[in-house]
């Protein structure tokens, strides 16, 4: 990919747009719409509606795939020793916010409405493998070890990314953090030991949290989506399920990139190769979600079997067909709109193409769960639940990523200015700065 312009503001210059406050009211308003959707839930839960929970579920999947989508993008940046995305990639840093937020939402699901969402929670499975998968005693505390794994790992590897700015600038940000950034100043060295240090560091991190990212959300897409029907399974599910949260991090990616541009007055780092450069992702991924989407119905529609037909049989009849169409729809429809390289440039068609992936997926991980629950119906359970928990969930993943923005630098000062910063292109020993051997 295209690297960075030849010219690169001053440490000072660049201090000044990352520390720059969001608008206030940004946090306020999220606070009211976490506030808001969460007490609809409260309402519906304490009530004994299961839409609610099985509204807090599709929104909990949803939030969660793209959060954990932009850490591990971040983590591929890492381990590619990528300089292009120097600029912008704190933009999706700052999603790792939401992430021990989302732990503790699924830890409500998993402990309290499991038997309000998925029927083999009260009716378990007479299959002997699928009864002791999908067993509480087996499954709770699996998904929360993936999900709280995957999250203390992403905590980690921001940590030490953002350590190497908050170390070299005067300290800002809102009070919530002063004791971190304290902490993150203490023992600093020099400058070069310490890149070396951390980026040595945060590869060894990357690793495992791309491994993670790749194991861990394809088995919650079983467990939490898939298991809706305990009567279908597919390898490429979880896959799927995966790669729709990785193409709509992207989306996000684009309008965040835009967004911060013009907030941080960046035009000259963040300008028109890297908006081009994030929009060709957001165009190949687009493409590589339509082949996984295809291929896994295309072998289900060839093998004609009647244990795995249903699936889709299901969704695309009756009241569900209109949402399955619009789905495919509005998540392949970037992929004719991308192809050309002005409309990945152009503010109001790369966001008109990113609200659809957007709302597409949004509509795709509704489509997962709610007919395997409800079958044949004829009117669709779509209302004031699921309205109220997507407003409630934005909300707070609002909160927490604009929370974390306005408490560290928006952008990766250290790795822009430090004259020492293109050496972790030739791997080092931190201790003897000496280069490692080609085979180390």
């Amino acid at each position: 990919m295209s690297g960075g312009h030849d010219h690169v503001p001053s440490r000072q210059e660049l201090a000044a747009m990352a520390t720059k406050p969001l608008p206030g009211n940004l946090r306020t308003i999220s606070l009211i719409m976490a506030a808001v959707g969460f007490a609809v839930f409260i309402y519906g839960a304490a009530t004994g509606q299961d839409r609610a929970w099985q509204a807090f579920q599709f929104n909990w999947m949803f939030f969660w795939t793209i959060s954990a989508a932009s850490v591990a993008f971040a983590a591929v940046q890492r381990i590619t020793t990528a300089r292009w995305s120097r600029s912008v990639v704190r933009l999706l840093e700052g999603m790792v916010a939401f992430l021990p937020v989302a732990v503790v939402l699924l830890a409500v699901t998993l402990l309290f409405g499991l038997d309000h969402i998925f029927p083999w929670a009260t009716n378990p499975p007479h299959g002997h493998e699928k009864a002791l998968w999908l067993a509480k005693s087996f499954l709770i505390p699996r998904d929360l070890f993936f999900a709280a794994g995957f999250a203390a790992l992403s905590l980690w590897f921001v940590y030490n990314s953002v350590r190497l700015d908050v170390a070299i600038l005067p300290e800002s940000g809102l009070a919530w953090a002063k004791g971190l950034r304290e902490k993150m100043r203490a023992g600093f060295g020099h400058e070069r030991r310490e890149l070396h240090t951390q980026h040595s560091i945060q590869g060894k991190i990357a690793v495992a949290l791309v491994i993670m990212f790749g194991f861990g959300t394809v088995a919650l897409a079983w467990d939490l989506s898939m298991s809706a029907d305990v009567h279908f399974q597919s390898t490429m599910y979880g896959w799927q399920v995966m790669m729709g949260g990785w193409v709509v991090m992207l989306m996000v990616f684009s309008i965040l990139a835009r967004e911060f541009r013009d907030l941080m007055g960046a035009g000259e780092i963040i300008g028109e190769q890297q908006l081009h450069d994030i929009g060709k992702l957001c165009f190949a991924f687009t493409a590589f979600w339509g082949y996984l989407t295809f291929s896994q119905y295309l072998v289900i529609w060839y093998g004609n079997w009647a244990e795995e037909t249903h699936f889709f049989n299901l969704r695309l009849s009756g009241v569900w067909k209109s949402l399955t169409l619009a789905t495919a729809t509005l998540m392949f429809l970037p992929f004719f709109g991308l192809m050309g390289k002005y409309p990945k440039l152009w503010t109001p068609t790369m966001y008109i193409f990113a609200f659809s992936s957007i709302l597409g997926l949004w509509i795709h991980r509704y489509i997962e769960i709610y007919p395997s629950i409800y079958g044949e119906i004829d009117h669709l359970p779509f209302g004031l639940f699921e309205i109220a928990l997507f407003v409630g969930f934005l909300g707070l993943w609002g909160w927490s990523y604009t929370s974390f923005m306005d408490a560290f630098p928006k952008v990766r000062v250290f790795m822009m200015t430090s004259e020492y910063r293109d050496e972790v292109q030739i791997p080092v020993d931190a201790e003897t700065m000496e280069p490692l051997p080609a085979h180390e």
